[in-house]
């Protein structure tokens, strides 16, 4: 089962705080760019993993999309999405995606933002997730990018003995625990030539992969993205069946 972190009252409060999640769609900077990659929506049936508050079921929605099955572990942000949505067509669900079972051919687009880094078998949710789409349907996603998951850590290692490149690892996959909003959060880090030949076995055909990074405008408004110029923090990929 995936780290129920955002359950915890400490966490929970947290991101409750970040703009995101105040400010929805328009508080992630990397939006615009998602948003680009999506096809029309009209008429579309959608699944949304890791839906959060609801923030992208209620837009695809607006834009036309028939129906959105949300589906997140986190109950405290199911209900805050429930309580942010009146909208018959949009239906959200309590779901681990560890074990999450889609219906076959059922769905038009499948949606996720920034969930998959928490995912330990991303090989059995990408089989799942191609499974469930029609023929012909998109799949788009954001993560964590790997390079951000593989900080460079205090220190050199000794290479023929001399002081070499920092240490960040970035070929060691597998589990990471870091200290995001609370300690002992556990990601998985997996390189971004994993990702792609996991979908490409999965059997998707991969449209566009985007290291996402901030425009002078955006930097100007939020200066703090300047430091997202010194290594990208989020991937963006599109793939279709």
């Amino acid at each position: 089962m995936a780290q129920n972190i955002y359950d915890e009252p400490a966490f929970f409060e947290g991101y409750s705080q970040l703009p995101r999640s105040q400010f929805g769609l328009d508080g992630a900077p990397e939006w615009p760019a998602i948003r680009a990659l999506l096809p029309e929506a009209n008429g579309l049936h959608v699944a949304d993993l890791g839906c959060g508050f609801g923030w992208f079921a209620r837009w695809v929605r607006s834009a036309g999309a028939a129906h959105v099955l949300g589906f997140d572990l986190s109950e405290k942000m199911l209900a805050r999405a429930r309580d942010e949505t009146e909208d018959d067509a949009i239906v959200y669900r309590t779901a681990d995606l560890e074990t999450l079972n889609l219906p076959q051919a059922a769905f038009d687009l499948v949606y996720s933002s920034l969930a998959f880094h928490y995912i330990e078998d991303f090989n059995r949710l990408a089989g799942e997730i191609f499974r469930s789409l029609k023929a012909g349907g998109s799949f788009v996603f954001s993560i964590e990018h790997p390079i951000f998951m593989a900080p460079v850590e205090p220190g050199w290692i000794e290479l023929n003995g001399r002081k070499s490149w920092p240490v960040n690892q970035y070929l060691r996959e597998g589990a990471r625990e870091t200290s995001w909003l609370a300690d002992g959060v556990v990601k998985y880090h997996r390189t971004i030539g994993t990702t792609l030949n996991t979908l490409i076995a999965a059997g998707f055909t991969v449209d566009h992969v985007l290291e996402w990074f901030p425009g002078e405008e955006q930097i100007e408004a939020m200066p703090s993205l300047a430091e997202e110029m010194e290594r990208p923090m989020i991937l963006i990929v599109k793939a279709r069946v």
